[in-house]
């Protein structure tokens, strides 16, 4: 399987040594959401993941089923988040992470193109499960998008195997059983998924589901490739907090991942 684009550019700066974080911003989330997309691209992320808003998150827990809420509510659709995010130039690739129902209302090449367009590399579709998605992860494949498949704690070691052969970019690792959110501590079932998949695959390993703290992703990097934080970064958005200091959660992030005994993880 080739690498895409997104892969290349994550193994690379895995293979030099980095530790890789990954923010969540939910697009649409009030008027400020594109320039935090840019604070946390300063503060050292490496792609950022933007949840397009979608009235049933399956998956998401109270915050980002909230932050998706509040976006809907501001008038946030799929075409308003990709066309602000068109040619932005932003340094990093761009994540979508939505729902199916969004992918197959638009056309599963129609939404892969889209997404192409405003310049994303890569996509989340957690409802999707693989072996229904042939048809689009085909009209991925076509636009250079790269779709993300979950592994979580309780997957088995065969499916494991299937899902890193089918898997694009990177894989995504779910610390624990159940929705987003945030936690005060974080599961040491984290650590053992990241070291199941990286038995299996040398694409990059990023665990998410609860990365919550500096600590949690220093942690969890010590097993992974790097981390996707996402519910504690949007509390701080929906709890008034101004982009600056939003984006610190980010910074702290980052400035842990560098330590020398994430790095060697």
């Amino acid at each position: 399987m080739y690498p895409t684009a997104l892969e290349a550019h994550l193994s690379a700066r895995r293979d030099a040594g980095r530790k890789l974080v990954v923010p969540y911003v939910t697009g649409g989330l009030g008027r400020d959401w594109f320039r935090l997309v840019e604070a946390v691209v300063a503060a050292g992320a490496d792609a950022v993941e933007i949840g397009i808003p979608f009235s049933d998150p399956s998956i998401d827990g109270p915050t980002i089923q909230e932050a998706s809420a509040r976006a809907l509510a501001g008038g946030a659709t799929a075409a308003t988040v990709l066309g602000a995010l068109s040619h932005a130039g932003l340094g990093v690739p761009l994540v979508a992470m939505t729902y199916y129902n969004l992918v197959f209302r638009a056309g599963h090449q129609r939404f892969a193109a889209d997404l192409a367009a405003a310049g994303f590399s890569g996509a989340i579709v957690p409802d999707l499960p693989p072996e229904l998605a042939g048809d689009w992860i085909a009209g991925a494949d076509e636009a250079g998008v790269a779709n993300i498949l979950l592994v979580a704690p309780v997957t088995a070691d065969e499916r494991v195997a299937m899902i890193v052969r089918r898997t694009r970019g990177f894989v995504y690792g779910v610390s624990v059983m159940g929705t987003t959110g945030e936690r005060t501590a974080l599961s040491d079932t984290a650590v053992q998924v990241a070291r199941r998949v990286k038995a299996q695959t040398g694409r990059p390993v990023l665990i998410g589901f609860g990365v919550s703290t500096a600590s949690h992703a220093r942690d969890v990097a010590t097993a992974a490739d790097g981390v996707v934080a996402a519910s504690a970064l949007m509390r701080r958005v929906l709890d008034g907090m101004d982009v600056d200091c939003a984006a610190e959660l980010i910074i702290s992030i980052r400035a842990a991942l560098d330590e020398p005994a994430a790095a060697a993880g």
